[in-house]
């Protein structure tokens, strides 16, 4: 699905460097800030979610939000391209979750009626009483604000999780770009390393 983001993953995690710490690969406050909003969006759905959704979705949309948060910040705190790669996945993850958050929770705004509570009988001329009418519409307003709240919350987590994603990305493709200049240095460097190893006094003494 990503294969962009696989060979990337395949190369660095073939590489010897794949758990070194490289100081600089991203901002350690900027990763900080959006894994805590990302954290702050997985309560949020855990603490107003419950009983909107189906599956209990709310649940498992929060842990996923809370565990992306937690990764990203982790990836500022402990840059190394390993963890980087799988923070990156993760907030693809998130996105694709978020999107589905966003999905479950316009359907329930579009269920949030609870005018129905107040039918007394169907044959009933006077079909709602004024009370009752009155306190399903609040609460009815009640819902119809947690669940835009909700939505607008999805939408902060999937912005997030794209802009991380980007600047996870762009990382990690500097950083393989760093190692291939090195090696090539490297690779440049040995031809006069080998003629200054043979050129030696020392080397023309092995020799003779």
């Amino acid at each position: 699905m990503f294969p962009l983001l696989c060979q990337i993953l395949k190369d660095l995690c073939y590489s010897p460097g794949c758990c070194s710490v490289y100081q600089g690969l991203v901002q350690t406050s900027l990763t900080t800030a959006l894994g805590t909003i990302q954290i702050m969006v997985g309560l949020s759905n855990i603490g107003l979610g419950p009983g909107r959704t189906s599956l209990g979705a709310a649940y498992w949309l929060g842990a996923v939000f809370v565990v992306t948060g937690i990764m990203s910040i982790l990836a500022g705190e402990f840059p190394s391209s390993c963890l980087m790669g799988f923070t990156v996945f993760m907030n693809i993850a998130g996105a694709i979750f978020a999107i589905t958050g966003i999905v479950l929770y316009a359907i329930d705004l579009g269920n949030a009626s609870l005018l129905w509570m107040c039918d007394r009988s169907m044959n009933s001329v006077d079909l709602y009483d004024d009370n009752c009418r009155n306190v399903a519409l609040f609460a009815q307003s009640l819902l119809t604000s947690m669940d835009i709240t909700l939505i607008v919350f999805a939408v902060l987590q999937l912005c997030v999780n794209i802009w991380f994603a980007v600047l996870g990305i762009k990382a990690l493709i500097s950083e393989m770009k760093k190692e291939e200049q090195g090696d090539k240095d490297v690779e440049d460097q040995w031809p006069k390393l080998r003629e200054l190893l043979l050129t030696s006094p020392g080397a023309q003494n092995h020799f003779n």
